[in-house]
């Protein structure tokens, strides 16, 4: 399995103290680490003298999680069948990893992920990890209730996926940001589900998100406000869903994200309701957002089909 971490030592070993806890141990744990958190590095080596199977580090030079993942996944064991993610600042439950193996017996379940509980955001939903015909992207991961269901995407905090699967999409190194790069679950999710391949969300697959604060200027979606983080997440989510969509949905995609959109994306529309809710960052959320959007269009028009036509093998038939 994967854990990525950067300078965040105190949440990462409650992490694997819970992994190291599991009805299921997993064969091996990859922590993804930047080559300057020297901290990390010693902390997993602590670690790993106690820990029920190998634990060791995957660095590198990039920055983000998009490189410490595929750092930790080209150091995973070439045999693997299933690789489980989860990031730093969970506490996943003693049966995690032995409800994630569940899922695989269905060989047409390309990955499959579960609700990750956070501290101050209570609530069920029955929508969650699906995109929309428009393109608009409902997460509520953290929020979903009822039977286990199929889905668009799962999240990063909460996952895990046939190796050989994530092995031929990999970790898109495109996407834009110096932290989080939003949106690489649905890089990753979308050409496996084009493929013909079930994603499953359970929400008894469940992990506590603890939720830490970043190491870097990147507080998107951590009650901070910054344009250059927003404007990345934009254009990652607009370049993945231009990839992954047919013709109509592209335009409907990029015509109700310009003049709609969220109110963390806004769009048009969105600018004059924010600005009556008193938001005093609303003109310029509206340009990160209209930033981020036309970079994504730009890059997508320049690249064509790009990496999410690479070839991803075929679900088994039914």
């Amino acid at each position: 399995m994967i854990v990525p971490s950067y300078r965040r030592t105190e949440s990462l070993g409650r992490c694997l103290r819970a992994i190291a806890a599991q009805s299921h141990v997993p064969d091996e744990v990859v922590v993804g680490v930047r080559s300057d958190d020297a901290d990390t590095e010693c902390a997993v080596a602590s670690f790993s003298r106690t820990f029920p199977s190998p634990l060791q580090c995957a660095a590198t030079d990039g920055a983000g999680v998009v490189a410490a993942m595929n750092a930790a996944l080209a150091a995973c064991r070439a045999d693997s069948e299933i690789i489980a993610l989860t990031d730093d600042d969970t506490e996943p439950h003693h049966d995690w990893i032995e409800r994630l193996a569940a899922c695989f017996t269905d060989p047409r379940v390309g990955g499959a992920g579960g609700r990750d509980w956070q501290p101050l955001e209570r609530g069920d939903r029955a929508v969650v990890g699906k995109v929309q015909w428009f393109g608009r992207v409902i997460g509520n991961h953290h929020l979903g209730a009822g039977p286990a269901r199929d889905v668009d995407v799962l999240k990063g905090a909460n996952c895990a996926y046939r190796a050989r699967l994530l092995r031929a999409v990999g970790f898109d190194t495109r996407l834009a940001g110096s932290s989080a790069q939003l949106f690489w679950e649905l890089a990753l999710c979308l050409p496996i589900r084009r493929a013909g391949w079930r994603l499953v969300y359970d929400p008894a697959i469940a992990v506590e998100h603890h939720v830490e604060p970043r190491s870097d200027g990147d507080q998107l979606h951590r009650g901070v406000f910054a344009p250059a983080p927003l404007s990345d997440a934009a254009y990652n989510e607009t370049l993945v869903l231009l990839e992954n969509r047919g013709d109509g949905a592209r335009a409907a995609f990029m015509i109700w994200a310009l003049l709609v959109g969220t109110h963390h994306e806004p769009g048009l529309a969105q600018l004059p309701r924010l600005v009556l809710r008193g938001d005093r960052h609303a003109f310029t959320r509206w340009r990160a957002a209209l930033d981020g959007r036309m970079r994504g269009w730009r890059r997508w028009r320049a690249e064509g089909p790009g990496p999410a036509t690479l070839h991803v093998p075929p679900a088994p038939a039914r």
